[in-house]
């Protein structure tokens, strides 16, 4: 327990997250628990929620209180599988332009991802990535995380963890202007569509366990994630992040696929933790 305060308090978090944990965290990590028991090594628990929508903090949670359980999760962050730079530049010379911002399908090393959810569940030393976000690239292979296997449970998460693809009719209308004025040909749309239809279905189908953390719109999550940036600036000065401007053009990378799972994924989850605008629990389904 003294691990899962110090964490609380590590990450700045209210008072009245104590309860959260409760209502939400410890019944989660009893129904994970109860499956991995019955599955065996190797749990994939997709986690699925967008930007600012406070998943990264629950995987943390949830690893601890699975440990209570005498479980040993490992958290396999999405955002770890990114391309590196010049991979991405690599995209954006031959397919489309936007693919060198990081983010939508097609910008991750799939095969990767689908190695490391296959060996986490088996016996021996695995590395498992990480992204540095501040150089846009991929870290060192040196700064990179050794786990011994087999891994109990695999937290897997991310902002489109388990997306599914849109029908073809919906990608023709643009959703924001950042499409309309540099996708005018639906290319990016497409590309991005055929990643999720394709190459990303081994990484996010077989999925023991689906868990969604939905926003109420895809406004609160702008919102969620300018506070974010707000709050990094203060932290480390006004030339840290980005300015309200550049992470607007940021996130409309992201909102076609947001607005799609806010809309396809709620009926298909596992477990449906629905979010208010400030971030409260409005709703839960499956626990």
């Amino acid at each position: 327990m003294t691990d899962l305060a110090a964490l609380l308090e590590a990450e700045q978090l209210p008072p009245g997250y104590a309860e959260v944990v409760e209502r939400l965290h410890r019944p989660l990590a009893a129904r994970i628990a109860a499956a991995a028991r019955a599955r065996g090594p190797g749990l994939r628990v997709g986690i699925c929620g967008a930007q600012g929508s406070g998943k990264t903090t629950s995987v943390r949670v949830l690893e601890l209180l699975l440990a209570q359980e005498g479980l040993r999760a490992v958290i396999l962050s999405l955002d770890d599988l990114y391309l590196p730079h010049a991979d991405r530049q690599r995209l954006a010379r031959e397919a489309h332009p936007l693919l060198a911002t990081r983010g939508v399908p097609g910008t991750h090393d799939v095969a990767l991802g689908v190695d490391l959810l296959q060996r986490l569940g088996q016996a021996g030393t695995i590395v498992i990535p990480r992204f540095d976000k501040a150089s846009d690239d991929r870290a060192p292979a040196a700064t990179w995380t050794p786990v011994a296997g087999p891994a109990d449970v695999i937290l897997f998460e991310g902002w489109c963890v388990g997306a599914r693809p849109q029908d073809q009719a919906a990608l023709a209308r643009p959703v924001n202007a950042l499409e309309r004025e540099a996708d005018a040909d639906g290319r990016w749309r497409a590309y991005v569509n055929a990643a999720l239809a394709g190459p990303y279905r081994p990484l996010f189908e077989p999925l023991d366990l689906f868990v969604l953390f939905a926003a109420p719109s895809f406004e609160s999550v702008l919102a969620w994630r300018t506070e974010q940036e707000h709050k990094l600036r203060a932290r480390l000065g006004p030339a840290a992040g980005m300015s309200d401007a550049e992470l607007a053009v940021f996130i409309a990378h992201y909102e076609r696929l947001t607005r799609h799972i806010l809309a396809e994924a709620p009926a298909r989850a596992d477990v449906l933790v629905s979010l208010g605008p400030a971030r409260d629990i409005a709703g839960l389904r499956g626990l």
